[in-house]
This record gives structure tokens, C-alpha cells and sequence, in this order.
């Protein structure tokens, strides 16, 4: 139900506002009207192409076609969906190179991290084949003779799937790959800001679900807004919505889908800290601290945006990173010497903007000073400058989460005030600390150390592996995606009895004779 129109050969021109734009057009076959988006690169300002939205009647077509494809798919033995995921990872190991561009050209990462994204899927394959060998329950001894007690999981039906534009790909395949083997189907809303990220995706594994008889159905995709997303939230066919995004989005989805009974699954903000204590290995610290903080141009839900540093060398880690940041090459995605590229739109910018006006305001003072860059050869006017700013916890700019490679720089005396600092903000999703004191490391870990879901030694705030379970506490949501036992979100559990026995007892001893 979604096309790719013909692309445009000129470019946008310098200065006009890069982004989303929305027309309306009329549908060929139908005459009825229809929406559509043009999507512009972050990266040279480019339209790439114009892609139509989906209607109501079509969002309700999609929803019927996955309940009849559930009906089919559940039956399907978990070791074959396993296969056909496995099938999967090799088409995208096939079309690594090429969806990896892709994703850096809609997006504006790095070319390396586009790659490493697609990569990512491919690991989410491979773990989700083990996985579908393993949707163990228990059994339980009963309390009452000739009966025995067991727990087993059952798909819960269609999964939505509603990713944000800062990992257009990975983040669906952490929730699709595992939602199929465990036999559920999934309709995936993606960013309306990376939607040809996503109608690539389903190109890749549409030879292997028809290859393999897999019904119409099982995997499917929808596009627009936030209206589109709402349809998602308020539709009691829709068993889990699992959202990644703002606080704010989340916020909405949690009580839409609480208020007909559903589930849902919430990957939020970020405003993750890394303590860098006296002990620390400062070779080790400032690559990661430099990584996390403009890597994707400061626009992961993970990226480092505080880091909280221990008095003592305070000042020689302030002239560390002026001298790390000095060496930053920022330009082109596509190209694999450039460490960073732009910021995903002009709103984006702006944001950026508003921010650097209010750490000023509030008395920062910048290490590394921001800005706005252009003479790169190509104007899209998305390219920021990562900068650092000495600042103070408790200011509201540096309490709120944002989007843009903005680093806040923070003093300690103690441990126990560098902790304090570290969850002293309303999210809770990544955080690390740099040392080489046993005791300082677990002290962080310990209960009364770090209250992210994520929680680092010697290692920064971004870059989770697929075998853990990835997600934060707080205002990040709670939930939990990818490794571990997060196939449990998929699946609904179920406890089963049986007597094998020729009596009946009831429970409570209670006696019942007809």
C-alpha cells in the first residue's frame, strides 16, 4: 500500500528547511484522496523520495490481514519460525552494505554506524533462532497427590511496532525477530522521518517470507504520523505496542493502551552519566566519554550527556576532551573519515539551538564551544557543532534530554555525591563508571548505586550488546528489549493442572459429595 514515486534529479536549494513535508494527492486507482511525505536527507539536503501514507481503511485492512496470518502463524512449531528468522539474517547479511548506506543517507549517521545498525539485525537473527529452541516455562510440584503443576507461553497476537528515526532499523528487529519466533505477527510503524529505511526492510525479507509460505500478514508495515501511531495505541486488536521514543510520545502510549487493558513495552529517554573517578584509566575514559557523546551526532537514547568528574582531575579531563574534540572531523555520513554527521532536521537544530541559549543563560560556561557549520560543499543546514559545557545538575537544561551532541561537564568530591548526581534526573537508562578500584565498581552496581536498567564499568554509556536485555527505569519507561528473557514481552503466560489421579480434591480441603 506504500510507493516510492519517482525521485526528483535537483537538489533542494541551500537554506530551505530539510525534514518532512506533507501533500495530498489522489490515489490512480481509486480517485480517492490520499496523503503523502517527502523525505529530504539530513546529509546534503536532498529529496529522496515521496512515499504514501497510510489511510484509516488501509490501517484496518493491515489489522484484519495480521489477525488472519496469527491464526496461521501460531501453529507454525517455534523451531521452523526460528529457521525462516535465521533465513532472514542471511538476506541481510547479503544487503549489509547497502541498507547500511541507506540508513546513513535518510538518517545522517555515520556510514560505520549505519553499517554497524544493519549489523545488529543480524545478531538479533541469530540470537532469535537459539531463542525460539528455548521459550522454556517451569513445572511445579503440586500440593495435592496425582496432580502435576506447569507454566507454558503462548503468543499473544499482533505486535505493534512504533521505532523512532535515530535507529530506523535495529530497534524493529529487536522487537520483530523475537515477536515472530515466538509466534506472533507484527505491524511496524516506523519514523516518518527514515520511512524508506523501513520499506527497505521489508523488501529484504519478502523474498524470504514467500519462499517460505509464510502468510500475508506476518510481517507489515504502515506509515505516518503520530495519528498512525494513536490508531496503534487505541486498537484493542493490537495486543502489545512496544514505542521507542520521547518521554512525552511514551507518556501517551502507556495511557492510551492502559485504558483499554493492552500491553505495552517502552523504550524512552536518555540522560545517561559517566562517573570518572581519580582512579580512573583516563586512556580508557576519554575515547568512550568523546564516542557516546557525538556519536550519531549526539542522538541515541543511549549517547553520553553528563559525565561527573571526581575534583581531582577535573581539570586535566576538561583539557583531555578539548584536545579529543579538537580532532573530531564532521561532514558527509557517507564518508568514512568524517566522525560526525548532522542532526536528523531543522527541528533538531533548533533544538540544539534553544539549548546552548539556555545553558548560557543559566551560566555555563562552554570548553568546546557550539555552533552552526556550512561550507561543507553541500547545504542542508543540519550540520551542528558537538560542543561541552561546564554546568550544574540540577539546571533544568541539563535535567531535560537533549537530541543533539551537547555534552554536560560536572564536578564530585565523594562517590556518594558523584551517585547522587548521576540519579539525580528524571530518566534511567544508561550509565558507566570509569575506575580501577574494585570497591568504587561495585559500590556503583550495588543497590544502592546506579538505578538505570543499564549499568557500566570501565566501559561507556552506548553500545549494548544483543545478548543483554536493553532498557532503563524512570522516566525511560521500564521496559525491556532484545536479550535476555525479553522474549517474555511477546508471549503470554499460562498455568496449567492436571490430575492423573481417580479422586477430586478441592481446594481449601473443602468436601463436595453429589
Amino acid at each position: 500500500m506504500q510507493s516510492i514515486l519517482p525521485l526528483p534529479t535537483q537538489p533542494v536549494k541551500p537554506g530551505t528547511s530539510t525534514g518532512q513535508h506533507f501533500w495530498h494527492a489522489t490515489d490512480s486507482s481509486t480517485g480517492q484522496p490520499t496523503k503523502t511525505l517527502d523525505s529530504y536527507s539530513p546529509a546534503d539536503g536532498q529529496l529522496i523520495a515521496r512515499v504514501t501514507l497510510t489511510s484509516r481503511a488501509d490501517y484496518d485492512h493491515v489489522i484484519e490481514t495480521a489477525q488472519a496470518a496469527f491464526a496461521e502463524w501460531r501453529l507454525v512449531p517455534a523451531p521452523r519460525r526460528g529457521e525462516i528468522v535465521r533465513q532472514m539474517g542471511e538476506q541481510f547479511r547479503r544487503y549489509k552494505r547497502e541498507l547500511g548506506t541507506l540508513v546513513s543517507y535518510e538518517m545522517g549517521k555515520s556510514l560505520q554506524e549505519g553499517l554497524g545498525e544493519v549489523q545488529e539485525i543480524i545478531d538479533i537473527c541469530d540470537f532469535a533462532v537459539g531463542q525460539s529452541r528455548q521459550l522454556y516455562g517451569l513445572s511445579m510440584h503440586s500440593e495435592r497427590p496425582a496432580h502435576r503443576m506447569l507454566e507454558q507461553w503462548h503468543p499473544l497476537g499482533v505486535v505493534g511496532i512504533i521505532s523512532a528515526f535515530n535507529f530506523p532499523v535495529a530497534v524493529w528487529s529487536w522487537n520483530a525477530m523475537l515477536a515472530w519466533v515466538c509466534g506472533d505477527v507484527c505491524v511496524w510503524k516506523p519514523s516518518e522521518k527514515t520511512l524508506l529505511t523501513a520499506l527497505a526492510c521489508q523488501q529484504i525479507i519478502g523474498e524470504v517470507l514467500r519462499n517460505n509460505d509464510v502468510p500475508e500478514g506476518v510481517s507489515c508495515l504502515i506509515t505516518g504520523g503520530r495519528d498512525t501511531g494513536e490508531w496503534l495505541a487505541r486498537d484493542p486488536r493490537v495486543a502489545l505496542v512496544s514505542a521507542t521514543g520521547s518521554t512525552r510520545m511514551g507518556k501517551a502510549v502507556a495511557e492510551t493502551v492502559a485504558g483499554r487493558l493492552g500491553k505495552s513495552l517502552l523504550e524512552l529517554g536518555g540522560n545517561n552519566a559517566i562517573i570518572v573517578s581519580e582512579h580512573a584509566d583516563l586512556d580508557l575514559a576519554i575515547p568512550a566519554i568523546v564516542f557516546g557523546a557525538v556519536g550519531t551526532a549526539g542522538q541515541r537514547c543511549t549517547s553520553t550527556r553528563r559525565i561527573i568528574v571526581q575534583e581531582s582531575i577535573y581539570d586535566d579531563v576538561k583539557s583531555r576532551l578539548k584536545n579529543a574534540y579538537a580532532q573530531l572531523r564532521i561532514g558527509n555520513p557517507l564518508d568514512e573519515s568524517f566522525h560526525v554527521g548532522p542532526v536528523i532536521d531543522q527541528a533538531a537544530v533548533q533544538s540544539y539551538e534553544l539549548a546552548i541559549a539556555e545553558i548560557r543563560t543559566s551560566g555555563g560556561q562552554f570548553v568546546v564551544e557550539p555552533g552552526l557549520i556550512d561550507g561543507l560543499g553541500f547545504e542542508s543546514g543540519c550540520y551542528v557543532r558537538p560542543c561541552v559545557a561546564e554546568a550544574e545538575n540540577h539546571w533544568p537544561v541539563v535535567q531535560r534530554e537533549t537530541f543533539a551532541p551537547i555534552l554536560y561537564l560536572l564536578k564530585y568530591t565523594t562517590l556518594d555525591d558523584a551517585i547522587r548526581q548521576q540519579n539525580g534526573v528524571p530518566q534511567g537508562l544508561s550509565s558507566a563508571i570509569f575506575t580501577l578500584n574494585m570497591r568504587e565498581a561495585e559500590r556503583f552496581l550495588a543497590v544502592a548505586g546506579s538505578d538505570c536498567g543499564i549499568a557500566n564499568v570501565n566501559i561507556g554509556t552506548s553500545g549494548a550488546e544483543i545478548g543483554g536485555a536493553f532498557g532503563g527505569e524512570k522516566e525511560t519507561g521500564g521496559g525491556r528489549e532484545s536479550g535476555s528473557d525479553a522474549w517474555k514481552a511477546y508471549m503470554r503466560r499460562q498455568t496449567n493442572t492436571i490430575n492423573y489421579g481417580t479422586t477430586m480434591p478441592l481446594a481449601q480441603g473443602i468436601t463436595f459429595e453429589l
